[in-house]
């Protein structure tokens, strides 16, 4: 396989990389650390990985984590090469005795809903200093500086017929959306159900299921689909 062709959700959960996850498009993992220096020494080793692949991962660290993120920015993917690359963090993270945590992986986007993104697009984009991510069907943003980790994407008002939903008592033009690995997605929907919430809907399950706060405001929990 080419390592220019971008990889489905199914072929890159079979490639088997028990420490990354995919969320809502890269992969990730997080590498648990014990000090900054740490996570410093670690990330410098995970640089310098990158830099001999020809690729640049986005990685942010504490004193407690590093976290690593990898997609092929010209093919707009996952392809073969990120996954050589976080084989190889794998390995360096091992040797440095590091622990990955693959069930705390999430990534969040806010999604509104109107009728006209190209109306709205512009106000949202001067409003955060952010670009098109041109990812989105309908249009979102990115900021290219990363201090908005949040997606933004817009969507129309819900019209497939396929997932119905319930009516809802409460008006809401905005929503989360929180991604979650694949195997996480139960453990995180009954967390969010001891937590108060209510499952209304599965019906687009397994990419997404919808559910209410104690205040009727909806949220999707979505899923890459691996099958």
């Amino acid at each position: 396989m080419s390592s220019s062709v971008v990889l489905t959700s199914a072929q890159i959960n079979e490639a088997g990389l028990g420490d990354w996850r995919q969320l809502a498009g890269p992969i990730r993992a997080r590498f648990l650390t014990a000090t900054f220096a740490e996570a410093l020494e670690f990330a410098g080793a995970v640089g310098e990985a990158a830099q001999w692949a020809g690729l640049t991962p986005e990685i942010t660290l504490t004193a407690s984590n590093v976290l690593v993120t990898l997609s092929s920015e010209d093919e707009r993917g996952v392809t073969a090469d990120d996954l050589d690359l976080a084989r190889t963090i794998t390995d360096i993270a091992a040797e440095a005795g590091l622990r990955a945590e693959p069930a705390s992986l999430q990534q969040v986007e806010f999604a509104l809903d109107t009728t006209s993104s190209s109306r709205v697009a512009g106000f949202y984009a001067a409003l955060l200093d952010a670009e098109s991510d041109e990812i989105h069907t309908n249009g979102g943003l990115v900021d290219p500086t990363g201090q908005v980790n949040t997606g933004l994407w817009w969507q129309e008002p819900r019209t497939d017929s396929r997932f119905p939903l319930p009516e809802t008592e409460v008006p809401q033009r905005w929503h989360l959306d929180v991604w979650v690995g694949h195997d996480e997605a139960q453990s995180r929907i009954a967390s969010a159900v001891a937590g108060g919430g209510r499952l209304i809907s599965d019906a687009a399950a397994p990419s997404y299921w919808v559910l209410e706060d104690p205040d009727g405001n909806r949220v999707c929990i979505c899923a890459p689909m691996v099958g």
